[in-house]
């Protein structure tokens, strides 16, 4: 499991990630939520992807080739990491760098970033 699904409310905003994938329809505020697509944002890449560096078991996760923007109406939220059936966030606030250090395994690990503006973006080591 180095994926993760996640599901936002159109309304109040939301934001769940599947621990199990049932067979019922996620609702908040009366309607379905939507399934996030990581990328699908018309937004730049270069300031959205994380860029990852890897030294032994530590990963280093940057969000954006380009430092994206941490103001109060444009930032990270959060960055996550997925490793096998470990999950770990960093939460970030506009006064954050999008930075985030994260211990891990061995192995392949994908990685998550959310923009409050564009969404979901991702990357993998």
């Amino acid at each position: 499991m180095n994926e993760l699904t996640f599901y936002e409310c159109d309304i109040c905003k939301n934001l769940v990630y599947l621990v199990n994938d049932g067979k019922g329809k996620l609702v908040c505020c009366n309607q379905p939520m939507t399934k996030l697509e990581a990328g699908s944002e018309d937004a730049s890449h270069e300031k959205h992807v994380p860029a990852l560096t890897r030294d032994g078991n530590v990963l280093d996760v940057v969000v954006g080739s380009v430092e994206h923007p941490m103001i109060p109406q444009h930032y990270i939220m959060w960055i996550a990491t997925v490793q096998g059936d470990h999950v770990q966030f960093a939460h970030l606030t506009p006064n954050d760098e999008p930075k985030a250090s994260f211990n891990i395994s061995p192995g392949d690990v994908r990685v998550y970033a959310h923009c409050n503006l564009h969404g979901l973006w991702t990357a993998e080591a």
